[in-house]
């Protein structure tokens, strides 16, 4: 997949969320959820000893993914998921990545690293008329509040309640794939 600078697929504004593939040790791509900030060059952060950043460290790169599919975005976000090919059969447009810390630093005992991405090639595969759809909006706040429950510098209970109430969203706003990442969620997630 390497090749020479490209620009991004896709138009970034604010924070993007993506799905990003690292390769680890064991020759397998970690699925993991990157939040893209649109700023020039575009940087992310890495929060705590994940497998994201030491596949960055040792890799120097990976390969984000802008997927539609609110069950792998949930798995991504939220479970272990490993595979045999860096991009997934739901992304919609991947870019291939070379990354360089910036920054680190520590926010309520958590260490985070920033990242510059610098994108090396990319490919549009599907073309959609965009949608707005609360129950997949639902889902990603749900997989953020997810990640940061016990979590020191968040409230466990505000973070709780949240999730009640995006679940409610998805079952009463979400189609089906919506519905089964929310089962997902509950399945990987205690609250």
């Amino acid at each position: 997949m390497t090749g020479t600078r490209t620009s991004w697929p896709v138009e970034l504004r604010g924070v993007t969320e993506s799905v990003v593939t690292t390769l680890g040790p064991n020759d397998l791509w970690n699925v993991a959820v990157l939040g893209l900030h649109s700023t020039n060059p575009v940087t992310a952060r890495t929060w705590g000893n994940t497998r994201t950043r030491r596949n960055f460290h040792r890799q120097g790169g990976g390969v984000i993914q802008f997927t539609r599919d609110p069950v792998d975005f949930v798995e991504a976000a939220l479970s272990i998921r490993e595979e045999a090919e860096p991009v997934l059969d739901s992304a919609d447009a991947w870019v291939e990545i070379e990354v360089e810390q910036v920054d680190s630093g520590e926010t309520d005992g958590t260490h985070w690293e920033e990242w510059e991405l610098m994108p090396v090639e990319s490919e549009i595969r599907e073309r959609r008329v965009p949608v707005t759809s609360r129950g997949f909006a639902a889902v990603v706040e749900a997989t953020v509040a997810a990640s940061r429950l016990d979590v020191d510098g968040y409230d466990t209970a505000e973070l709780r309640g949240r999730l009640e109430y995006f679940e409610e969203v998805t079952r009463t706003c979400g189609g089906e794939r919506e519905r089964a990442a929310f089962d997902r969620i509950r399945e990987l997630v205690e609250w």
